[in-house]
């Protein structure tokens, strides 16, 4: 445990939840990942040339990172005749979104500890 991290946020890495979002945090931490999610939810199912059109990366690149959020639940490939199309899976970012909102809770229940405290 780091200096700056508290006990209390050393034993929220202990809930379930959380833990469960830790992948989807993880493949959303890369810049091209994150683009890709953000273009899956805006266009739907699209290829891999659709995806790398009019960028520099590879569609070699783009597949590898498409991989890494179909293994965190985050995108699927679909088969439409001879192509492979890849869209995006909601039900993983909302569990992420979950943990992120009980997170936030736990800040608002601290603060309103601290605030209870300093007005004593």
């Amino acid at each position: 445990m780091s200096p700056r991290t508290s006990p209390a946020c050393h034993a929220g890495t202990q809930d379930p939840l959380l833990r469960k979002a830790v992948p989807v945090f993880a493949a959303l931490g890369d810049e091209t990942r994150l683009s890709l999610v953000a273009l899956l939810c805006a266009g739907g199912a699209l290829s891999i040339a659709q995806l790398t059109a009019g960028t520099d990366i590879t569609r070699q690149a783009v597949t590898k990172h498409l991989h890494v959020l179909a293994e965190a639940g985050l995108v699927r490939d679909v088969r439409q005749g001879r192509e492979r199309l890849w869209e995006f899976e909601p039900s993983r970012l909302e569990e992420a979104r979950r943990s992120l909102d009980a997170i936030a809770q736990q800040w608002d229940q601290a603060l309103l500890r601290l605030k209870a405290r300093l007005e004593q």
